[in-house]
């Protein structure tokens, strides 16, 4: 009978299960004992904190999985304590469209996402630097910690270590902002990447599953997919989407159910009128509407 470790799922490659444990800083291959491979083994996630045992062949039984404080399902992986969304102003252009879905889903499975704009090292115009601060004010003042960083001159990236330590962080957003270059930048592990293409001004998906990095004391860094497009419509309804617009909470208005379309006494109408709400972010919650619910403003206004 061997020893008894808390370890951690890491990746899930083929037919492989990989546990890493911290105690030992290692990983190993991993197998679910006995009733755990019919009632549990297909829904483990990387993530997923176990008990095991670690045999004398070097190989880990998972002898339980622990609870999960939350699971996504997009990329899969539990017990993420945040989510750095990477982004840019050039190469690719900035999606705001994108990054406003991402961080609706993300509050809504209960997981704080920070916004990390990458390749600041190519903002060399004035007006790119100000296109960069626009966004920088609207995002922090919607309630969002907001990071600027560069993974080839290594710039600001301290402060990003320090929203990674003693947490499981996912790196998520578009292809081609440079997920894997920071990844690598932080931990000296090579991440397979691509060139932004030049004839759409977006990457190409480089990285094919979600795996777990370890990275200093007790800290994990997952490696995702690109996201090429998000449908809030599978994960709620039209009349919740205001709830996860953190900046209309301040606001309140005559309707409980109110869409903040044409209502009487709307208090985010009226935060908007007023600039306290900014009309690139009230016109992003208008355009999601009606992409993924299927609302017709047009016909409402």
């Amino acid at each position: 009978m061997g020893k008894e470790y808390r370890g951690i799922i890491i990746s899930k490659e083929g037919l492989g299960t990989f546990g890493y444990i911290p105690e030992l800083k290692e990983r190993y291959l991993a197998y679910a004992r006995g009733s755990l491979i019919k009632k549990k083994m297909k829904k483990i996630f990387v993530g997923d904190y176990f008990k095991g045992e670690l045999t004398e062949d070097k190989k880990i039984i998972i002898e339980e999985i622990l609870p999960r404080k939350n699971q996504l399902f997009r990329p899969k992986i539990a017990n993420v304590d945040k989510v750095l969304l990477i982004t840019t102003i050039k190469n690719p252009p900035l999606n705001t469209g994108m990054l406003d879905k991402l961080l609706v889903a993300y509050d809504y499975y209960q997981v704080e996402p920070v916004i990390v704009f990458n390749k600041i090292d190519l903002l060399e115009s004035e007006e790119d630097k100000k296109e960069l601060k626009k966004w920088e004010t609207i995002y922090t003042n919607a309630g969002y910690s907001v990071l600027k960083v560069s993974a080839k001159d290594k710039k600001n990236i301290e402060d990003l270590i320090h929203f990674l330590h003693d947490n499981i962080c996912v790196f998520a957003g578009a292809s081609g902002v440079g997920k894997s270059s920071l990844i690598t930048t932080i931990t000296g592990i090579e991440i397979k990447t691509q060139e932004v293409s030049k004839k759409t001004k977006r990457g190409r998906h480089t990285t094919v599953g979600a795996r777990l990095i370890p990275f200093g004391e007790n800290s994990f860094i997952g490696d995702t997919p690109g996201f090429s497009k998000v449908d809030l419509s599978y994960i709620m309804d039209a009349g919740e989407l205001s709830g996860f617009f953190r900046e209309f909470a301040d606001y309140s208005c005559k309707f409980n159910d109110c869409m903040h379309i044409t209502e009487p006494q709307c208090g985010v109408k009226e935060a908007l009128e007023n600039g306290d709400i900014s009309k690139e972010r009230y016109n992003s919650y208008l355009k999601i509407l009606e992409e993924d619910f299927g609302v017709n403003i047009s016909k409402i206004k």
